[in-house]
């Protein structure tokens, strides 16, 4: 298809990846049909490039309604940084600038527009008036429901999109929606058979730790050592209160680490200062409140650590979402006890949805007191199986020992099932143990097959192991449904005796118990090439300075860590680099490899950068494919590739006829006569109608250039 096709184009053009993550090009073909989508994609998925790329190629402009004008900023900031087109509207921007952008935007020169709900309702009828978006994605949408955690009403009133610009496809985001709440959103923006597209809420980059009961003062002392390990890193804390984000603050800069606050206590023009120089690393941690961070698009969080219990999973998923949105390893750690539980309980007692929000706390202590894999848990909560552990949580590396649970689990779900799905947990256990309460004589429960068929164990025994059994996935609670139990495709494979479930021996749980005093597995795994991507974050600070923009938005730490890996030497190089697109490539790239050789000089012996070439050489030599060799080195296919090309301007191969055909080198001669163009690989990729595969390009570059060498 000629949209896929396109994209794929601009994806390596101005994002500077050559594929793309998983639901992104479904998700994209979607829009560019002009259908309406719904997408649940984790923080740190990729969900902006979803709506960025469509914008590029469709004609006009695209409106992007979010909630918060930092994000704005961050992301209006990367897409300038990438060369596209993109401004935001929001009370932060004087009026004299204000009316330049809506002259923009009427003369079409704007490709993307950020504003929030309110901004866009406030002036309706101006941009009634004025435009006609070819697409309108909404991020964050889970404000719009009653069920999602960070309900805002002003979402509500977005409907009206709908009426306005009838013909226009609307694209709603969340990174945190259960079933119900994706039920909500697409009847409150009244989406027309909305694709639902749920990505894996998987980041196994992100470890999971949850620390019980430790006191006030000996907490203090673990999260001052567990940033010290992390020198140079940005991490948050979340806190439950305005004055505790203070006081641990205070802790933090008497024991030497650079610290700031943040809470909706402080007025509007010192919360973007600090939330500013969070981005711009001149604080390297935020203790904050849930006031902070939904508006943070900082990709290089290496940790949060949240102080106290956070009120529902939701919450707890997006804010441990803030680490590692580049994909490197990040440490998340949650301190629980009581006292929190009690805090919280309490707030729930003042709150419009008390029992909804006693039922969402409940589900976040389950995932704190876990025997099981929490990551398991997690992704249950969000609708998603996992079947085996993750090795990268704290319950995984001191497993629990368990049992076959497969009968009893399936007297559960049978009960569940047999009831036709209309029954609470206490009533479901009163009938696996053949109580004889009124409620379940009256609804003839009593005359069903499971009636009894667990009272050998107590009512407290059956609670925890219908705990286990939520949190494996095998059956849903429905909030909107009087918390009616709803058995899971998962649960009906293990009733139906296909699949066998695991359960914890009930003696392994010790909720709320200290963990046994050990080393705690916060050590940084350092890296040879640590040293030179130290050097090239000082690189990237002086272009950041001089723009005026986070560092992460010039180049991410991914991009630098594969730079450090890479060692990259020349500008053609750099195209196979993640995140160095054409424009950053123009920018940037004399900048980096010059500063690269310049490292290397003064730190390597003159033949460590030929090793890599060497080693592929070797490899080649032995008979390995390309496909062997990246996987034998871990190094992408297109490096191997652009090592052959190295290789044989060096004379070190003597032919590439294995790889390309006379037609391919006859094709790309053409090609860079037409455009010019002998480096950079995108526009001769355009010219020739994307046919011809980079890799291939970049080998016929090699012949065409050796070719002229020996003319001249």
């Amino acid at each position: 298809m000629q949209a896929t096709k396109n994209a794929q184009v601009l994806l390596k053009k101005y994002f500077g990846y050559e594929s793309f993550r998983p639901h992104q090009e479904e998700i994209i073909d979607c829009l560019m049909q002009q259908k309406d989508c719904l997408a649940l994609m984790p923080t740190g998925g990729g969900k902006s490039i979803c709506f960025q790329l469509p914008a590029l190629m469709l004609p006009g402009i695209t409106l992007v309604i979010s909630p918060l004008i930092a994000l704005m900023k961050d992301q209006v900031g990367a897409l300038k940084t990438n060369g596209i087109a993109a401004e935001f509207l929001n009370s932060s921007i004087p009026q004299n600038q204000q009316d330049e952008i809506f002259e923009q935007m009427v003369q079409q020169k704007i490709k993307l527009l950020y504003l929030s709900p309110e901004r866009l309702l406030s002036q309706i009828d101006h941009f009634k008036n004025h435009l006609n978006p070819s697409l309108i994605a909404i991020d964050e949408a889970h404000c719009i429901s009653q069920w999602g955690h960070d309900f805002r009403p002003e979402y509500t009133q977005l409907a009206q999109i709908r009426h306005i610009w009838p013909n226009t496809p609307v694209a709603a985001f969340t990174a945190t929606a259960d079933k119900t709440t994706r039920k909500d959103i697409a009847n409150q923006l009244k989406l027309r058979d909305p694709k639902l597209v749920v990505a894996s809420f998987n980041r196994p980059n992100l470890s999971l730790e949850v620390r019980f009961g430790i006191k006030k003062k000996k907490k203090i002392e673990e999260i001052t050592a567990f940033i010290k390990k992390r020198k140079a890193e940005s991490g948050i804390i979340y806190c439950l209160s305005r004055k505790s984000t203070e006081e641990m603050a205070t802790e933090l800069k008497l024991n030497g680490i650079q610290a700031g606050f943040y809470h909706a206590g402080i007025d509007s023009e010192e919360r973007s200062r600090i939330q500013d120089d969070f981005s711009n690393d001149r604080i390297k941690v935020m203790c904050a409140t849930i006031a902070f961070g939904m508006g943070i698009d900082k990709s290089n969080v290496r940790f949060v650590v949240h102080s106290n219990m956070p009120k529902n999973m939701e919450g707890f998923y997006q804010e441990i979402g803030r680490a590692g949105r580049d994909g490197l390893p990040s440490d998340t750690v949650l301190y629980f006890n009581l006292g929190d539980l009690v805090m919280l309980k309490n707030f729930n007692e003042d709150s419009a949805q008390k029992e909804l929000n006693n039922e969402k706390l409940n589900r976040m202590v389950q995932y704190a007191e876990a025997s099981i894999c929490r990551r398991i848990i997690l992704l249950a909560y969000f609708g998603e199986n996992m079947e085996n552990p993750c090795g990268n949580c704290d319950v995984c590396r001191e497993p629990r020992s368990t049992f076959d649970g497969s009968i009893l689990v399936q007297k559960a779900l049978s009960g569940i099932m047999r009831t036709e799905e209309k029954i609470g947990i206490n009533l479901l256990i009163d009938l696996l143990r053949g109580s004889h309460r009124k409620e379940l004589i009256e609804l003839k429960y009593n005359q069903l097959k499971t009636f009894g068929a667990g009272k050998d164990l107590s009512f407290a025994q059956w609670q925890q192991y219908l705990l286990q059994m939520l949190n494996r996935g095998l059956f849903d609670i429905a909030y909107d449904e009087g918390y009616a139990l709803k058995v899971t495709s998962f649960g009906k494979e293990v009733l139906l005796g296909q699949k066998k479930v695991d359960l914890v021996h009930l003696e392994e749980v010790k909720p709320y118990e200290p963990f046994k005093k050990k080393a705690l597995p916060y050590e940084i795994v350092e890296d040879s090439n640590n040293s030179l991507f130290d050097y090239l974050r000082g690189v990237r600070r002086q272009f950041a300075e001089k723009e005026n923009v986070p560092a992460y938005i010039v180049l991410s730490d991914a991009t630098l860590k594969e730079l450090a890996k890479q060692k990259p030497i020349s500008i053609s190089e750099l195209i196979h680099i993640d995140g160095f697109g054409e424009f950053k490539i123009k920018k940037y790239g004399n900048t980096f490899v010059k500063e690269i050789k310049n490292w290397i000089g003064s730190n390597e012996s003159p033949t460590v950068k030929i090793d890599t070439y060497t080693q592929t050489l070797h490899l080649i030599k032995k008979g390995y494919s390309v496909q062997e060799i990246s996987e034998k080195r871990t190094l992408h296919e297109t490096t191997i590739y652009s090592h052959l090309a190295y290789l044989y301007s060096k004379g070190e191969i003597d032919s590439l006829e294995a790889y390309v055909s006379n037609n391919d080198i006859n094709l790309v001669k053409e090609a860079v006569k037409q455009t010019k163009e002998k480096k950079l690989l995108a526009p001769l990729f355009s010219y020739l109608n994307e046919e011809i595969p980079f890799h291939v390009i970049r080998l016929c570059l090699a012949i065409i250039q050796k070719e002229e060498r020996e003319e001249n």
